[in-house]
């Protein structure tokens, strides 16, 4: 089982942007350094919480402060850009990064950037689906490529002004052949969206803040979508994403983890909650679907949503985890604020030099880094 990081990032609204940002890039240059197969940072244009607005431009930084790691969009909003943009950036990203690049895609989910954009009133579901039809088609395609699918608003064709002899009309493609890996979060619960990921072979990341137990509905429907294309699911390319915190002694994890008012973890679930419960989509942290909304307590989450303890009963929760969803490929580590900078070191070390060795060894997988 490989180990990943993913990180909204969500900080207090309070703290220097610059500072932030700092912060960010030294979580994944250290989970480089402790092997991390990949990194997942998300991007959103209107929270002052969630402060990353570009992705892709917020790795660009880091490609010659790592080794090993690969860089992951999570996600990259197709409905906030033409998918032309979108194509060329990550085709460039990729050969700038020479393959350690993963493309994470979504919709953008924050109704504040789509309002910003103008968009607020749009499908941006449907815009999403054309959008990734044409980024492919681009990829695939030569000059003057000539796209116009059924019902898709973006046609994309370079006739009248192409002088190929100049170079003028003609699109980059990625470094990785045929494309970059494709990657998309999973959010909601029996998602009929993860068949589609199936069928395309894109593959899924299980939201971090989506209880335990509708995870393997995930993996039931992404199976479903690869078998429906004639091909068989692999388990190696489903993600799970946990939000997980390690410590050296019990009374730690569970201050710094839990119980502490300004532990990072409270702060995320507090901030998560408050936002689901706005947008209506409680439903991420409901046992069943019929569970009242008054039952979604924030101790209800933080019982269900976080895992912290000493190296060993955190080896047994992620174990727990593996017997409960059946297997997957790689655990996803949700990047906190670092509230106290040495214990969120710490537990990201703890996680890749002790836990998950123990955890490959109970199941009999071999460590795999992103080197191999």
């Amino acid at each position: 089982m490989r180990l990943g990081y993913f990180t909204m990032p969500v900080h207090p609204m309070e703290r220097d942007w610059s500072q932030t940002l700092r912060e960010d890039r030294e979580a994944i240059i250290l989970a480089d350094k402790l092997g991390f197969y990949d990194a997942f940072v998300g991007e959103h244009l209107t929270d002052a919480c969630e402060t990353i607005t570009n992705s892709m431009l917020f790795h660009a930084t880091l490609i010659h402060d790592t080794k090993t790691i690969k860089l992951a969009t999570g996600t990259t909003n197709l409905s906030q850009m033409h998918p032309v943009l979108v194509a060329v950036n990550a085709a460039m990203f990729d050969h700038l990064a020479q393959g350690r690049f993963i493309f994470g895609v979504s919709a953008g989910a924050l109704t504040s950037d789509a309002e910003a954009l103008g968009i607020l009133d749009q499908d941006r579901n449907k815009i999403f689906a054309e959008a990734i039809d044409v980024i492919l088609a681009i990829w695939e395609r030569d000059p003057p490529y000539e796209i116009d699918f059924p019902d898709n608003r973006f046609k994309v064709a370079i006739n009248q002004t192409a002088s190929h002899e100049l170079g003028i009309g003609i699109m980059g493609k990625p470094f990785q052949k045929p494309r970059p890996e494709i990657v998309g979060t999973v959010v909601a619960p029996f998602s009929p969206g993860v068949v589609l990921m199936g069928k395309r072979d894109f593959h899924p990341l299980s939201a971090n803040f989506l209880l335990a137990n509708h995870l393997k509905s995930h993996w039931t429907n992404y199976a479903k979508g690869r078998a429906e294309a004639g091909s068989k699911a692999n388990v190696a390319d489903w993600r799970v994403a946990r939000t997980i915190f390690v410590a050296d002694d019990e009374a730690t994890a569970l201050r710094y983890g839990r119980e502490d008012a300004k532990s990072p973890y409270r702060f995320y679930f507090e901030q998560m909650e408050a936002k689901m419960r706005r947008g209506k989509r409680l439903y991420v942290f409901k046992s069943h679907k019929e569970q009242p909304d008054e039952e979604i307590t924030h101790d209800f989450v933080m019982d269900h949503c976080v895992i912290h303890g000493t190296i060993n009963k955190v080896v047994d929760a992620i174990l727990a985890l593996r017997e409960q969803t059946g297997d997957f490929g790689e655990l996803v580590y949700a990047g906190m604020d670092w509230v106290e900078p040495a214990l969120a070191k710490r537990s990201m070390q703890l996680l890749a030099e002790q836990v998950m060795p123990r955890v490959n060894a109970a199941i009999g997988s071999p460590k795999v880094s992103a080197a191999e």
